[in-house]
């Protein structure tokens, strides 16, 4: 999609491919403890005021984040950054975050309470981490598992998908979108693909 790893281009690539509403970012360096991208996703919004970004920084406490002054740019809290529900429980109550419940080969990461779907917000990515890349396909047991358990709860699938078919697979279960970036930067996936998934 572009030549090099600089964020504010490969965003340009992304929304010159299509007009995405929305962007989702992994600071892996926040995630990790290391350090922290804030000032690139500052960048990124002040090009793209039109789109919204959700931020995984892999906060634990409503301090951590760095945002709080900008619109568009919604939390995600990633299960496998808490150790507790009452951490969860004020990120919930003060920034109104989207959830990550986040696996690996098929266990869950994070406090187990977080699997009930009474304490879900309005919107939830399942996270297959060992996926990521991996052009293995979504994990259809676990997404399915997610959204018979809270049918209105809007669930966005994140980790393997492969391309336009399995992307109608999950829009027939009745995911509400997904998480997508290799199939998008190698060309398996289309704009012309996205146009029909949308329709």
């Amino acid at each position: 999609m572009c030549a090099g790893s600089n964020p504010v281009d490969i965003a340009d690539a992304l929304l010159e491919l299509y007009p995405f509403k929305t962007l989702y970012i992994a600071d892996l360096d926040a995630i990790q403890g290391t350090g922290s991208h804030a000032r690139i996703v500052h960048q990124l919004k002040q090009q793209h005021p039109e789109v919204t970004f959700w931020v995984d920084s892999g906060i634990h406490a409503p301090e951590q984040w760095e945002y709080h002054d900008m619109e568009n740019i919604r939390c995600v809290v990633g299960s496998e950054s808490l150790e507790t529900m009452p951490q969860y429980r004020r990120l919930d109550k003060a920034l109104s975050p989207v959830l990550s419940l986040d696996f690996k080969q098929d266990n869950f990461i994070g406090p187990a309470a977080l699997l009930e779907p009474d304490c879900w917000p309005e919107n939830v990515i399942c996270m297959t981490l060992n996926k990521v890349g991996s052009y293995e396909g979504a994990n259809v047991e676990i997404l399915a598992q997610l959204l018979h358990q809270s049918p209105r709860t809007k669930i966005y699938a994140a980790g393997g998908i492969r391309d336009a078919n399995d992307l109608q697979q999950l829009k027939t279960f009745g995911m509400a979108g997904a998480l997508i970036a290799s199939s998008l930067h190698d060309g398996r996936l289309s704009a012309s693909d996205i146009v029909q998934l949308m329709a």
